[in-house]
């Protein structure tokens, strides 16, 4: 039988629709969110070194807090989220952030560290809710050969919010000298924290949200018939679709490196470059601006190149970058480990964004086991802080692994399984 089929579009695909175009904005706001909470931990990480006299093997347990929260909650996420749709979702996560911003209070009266890594622990339960329910919203806001630039845009904004946590925790809580036990910046920071991020959730509450298409919208019931043309495997089970288990794989040593180069930068900043501790987190700020323009950059450029050909080349320059970071050579190694976050920037959305496509059915679902992916992030700075409780500079050895995986992922595993053509005798 003879079939027709249709010309293909010219030019890039839309990057949305203006029925979605305030939707867009309020869901990319989001990002802004969970930039600055998580890395305020990494703050966190140096002022209860010095305040509470912890190691720095202990103080990464910081980071076990918060990235432990989003191996626990990615699944719990996505499950409220298939069930009560994505508006409610994103209510959930942020009154999570505000709980655990709120409990950060009485768990720094009590100074008990363990305390404060529950509070940091619900916090982020929160930023795990908000990242699963965020990135299928993103993908569903227009054309799906678009959704790799929605969120690459949106982890640009992003930037913007893990640019302003340094800046925000080196200004309250690391300037000036504070006595042991003295927490009362952390007391005043996370109370404004937990007031503007629930005054948030109170305006999304009245946001109307359009309606997606059934591919997207979660509770909608798809027959086999009426599944998108993208759908090339919906008799599959979502494990069955191999670049999406290589994609869980790839983001969970993708997040190891950026959890271990975080925790430790400002630690290398004062051992190795003489700076003062707020001084330090200016400059790892100042990384994550890199971090935010290399997004910028990477959404631009992926109008004209691959994704994953864009993803293997900075796997490779931040092989690079860890040896130099390794070798301590002063101004170079210090420029090199800046260098580190632009290189990282387009990263965790493309690996993210790759593995979601061509899912239809299985997408909320592969989102929140993605998002489980995180736990990489906490696990992996304790390895590093065993290390750098030695040489930190040598525990910048480590995230070569993840980056070798990431571009292995990049240059071939990525790819989805296209559905075999039936024989049709001529």
């Amino acid at each position: 039988m003879q079939t027709t089929t249709s010309p293909p579009a010219l030019g890039a695909p839309a990057f949305t629709e203006r029925r979605y175009v305030l939707t867009l904005i309020f869901v990319t706001s989001l990002f802004m969110l969970w930039g600055v909470g998580v890395t305020m931990g990494d703050i966190l990480n140096k002022h209860f070194q010095e305040v509470l006299h912890v190691s720095k093997a202990d103080s990464a347990l910081v980071q076990f807090s918060i990235f432990g929260a989003y191996f626990i909650m990615g699944l719990p996420a996505g499950w409220f989220m298939k069930r009560f749709g994505y508006q409610k979702g994103v209510l959930l996560g942020l009154g999570l952030y505000a709980l655990g911003a709120f409990l950060m209070v009485p768990a720094a009266n009590a100074l008990s560290f363990g305390y404060l890594r529950i509070a940091l622990f619900v916090l982020a339960c929160g930023l795990a809710t908000l990242e699963a329910v965020a990135h299928p919203f993103l993908d569903g806001l227009g054309d799906p050969d678009s959704s790799d630039r929605r969120i690459n845009f949106a982890h640009a904004i992003n930037g913007i919010g893990a640019v302003s946590g340094p800046l925000i925790g080196g200004y309250f809580v690391l300037r000036g000298t504070h006595a042991a036990g003295d927490l009362t910046s952390v007391k005043v920071l996370y109370s404004a924290i937990g007031a503007v991020v629930g005054s948030i959730g109170l305006a999304f509450f009245f946001v109307k949200v359009p309606p997606l298409n059934a591919e997207h919208t979660p509770g909608t019931a798809v027959s086999e018939t009426d599944e998108a043309p993208t759908d090339l495997g919906a008799d599959k089970s979502l494990f069955q679709h191999k670049h999406f288990v290589w994609a869980c794989v790839a983001q969970f040593f993708n997040t190891a490196a950026q959890g271990g180069t975080w925790a430790f930068f400002i630690n290398y900043g004062t051992e190795y470059f003489g700076l003062s501790n707020d001084k330090a987190a200016y400059f790892f700020s100042l990384s994550l601006v890199g971090m935010m323009v290399g997004r910028f950059l990477g959404t631009y450029l992926m109008q004209f190149i691959a994704p994953n050909r864009l993803l293997a080349a900075v796997a490779v320059a931040n092989i690079g970058m860890c040896l130099i970071v390794a070798q301590h050579w002063g101004v170079v190694s210090f420029v090199a480990l800046i260098l580190l976050n632009f290189f990282f920037s387009i990263m965790f959305p493309t690996i993210y964004s790759l593995g979601l496509k061509d899912l239809g059915r299985h997408k909320q679902l592969a989102s929140s086991f993605i998002v489980m992916g995180v736990v990489g992030a906490a696990l992996f700075p304790r390895l590093m802080g065993l290390v750098a409780d030695r040489s930190v500079a040598q525990a910048y050895y480590l995230p070569i692994i993840c980056y070798i995986v990431v571009f292995l992922f990049a240059a071939k595993l990525y790819k989805v399984e296209k559905k075999p053509q039936a024989y049709s005798p001529t």
